[in-house]
């Protein structure tokens, strides 16, 4: 169970462009910022309820599982 407010997980979005995902994250869900991330990119450890990291491969695309963190 997740500790933090909404939907925390968007399978459905794999296979999708990046800026879609975020889109569709952010409607989903509006405890939430989502951002893309290029496929990569080092970023910070620590765990946000309120951050979404769209991870995308340099075309665009959504490769991994975007989930609240």
């Amino acid at each position: 169970m997740s500790l933090c407010q909404g939907k925390n997980s968007w399978p459905e979005l794999v296979g999708v462009e990046g800026s879609v995902a975020v889109a569709t994250i952010e409607r989903e869900n509006s405890y939430v910022n989502a951002h893309t991330v290029l496929k990569g990119s080092i970023v910070t450890d620590d765990f946000r309820c309120d951050r979404v990291r769209v991870w995308v491969t340099k075309e665009g695309i959504v490769y991994q599982i975007p989930t609240i963190g």
